[in-house]
């Protein structure tokens, strides 16, 4: 029998071939899953309008109101009026996820957290004074 036959009169290739053949299949399989994986990611959401927030931190408790809107799909501006006084604010938000900051009394003020349609939650720090959570709710028009 010649190297490579299983069967008289049936050649079968080298098995370099199936290995190359192998490698080529595997390297396209991974190449899909990773752009499955970028494409699969949620848009970012819109968070346009004026969110009326619940606060509850180590300092006490409010409910301050911010106004939003989006300058691209990722960065947002708006105001935040509340128990701290008034502030321009600026964030970002990818997919569902928020980050909102403003500057109060040489305090930079932070909020983390996730939106989810009309409403969104998460944690805060209000510079060095004190941490918490809050949850808020967009007003409908």
């Amino acid at each position: 029998m010649k190297p490579g036959s299983h069967l008289p009169g049936f050649f079968m290739p080298p098995f370099s071939y199936f290995t190359e053949k192998r490698m080529r299949l595997s390297l396209l399989i991974i190449c899909i899953m990773l752009v499955s994986s970028v494409n699969a990611q949620d848009p970012p959401v819109k968070v346009d309008g004026r969110w009326k927030m619940n606060v509850e931190t180590t300092a006490g408790n409010g409910n301050p109101v911010f106004e939003l809107k989006h300058l691209t799909d990722s960065t947002i501006t708006g105001t935040y009026k509340g128990q701290l006084g008034d502030a321009d604010v600026k964030g970002t938000i990818r997919g569902k996820k928020i980050h909102l900051e403003f500057e109060i009394s040489a305090n930079i003020i932070v909020y983390d957290g996730t939106v989810d349609g009309d409403s969104m939650k998460g944690l805060l720090k209000l510079g060095t004074m004190a941490e918490g959570s809050f949850t808020g709710v967009r007003e409908k028009k």
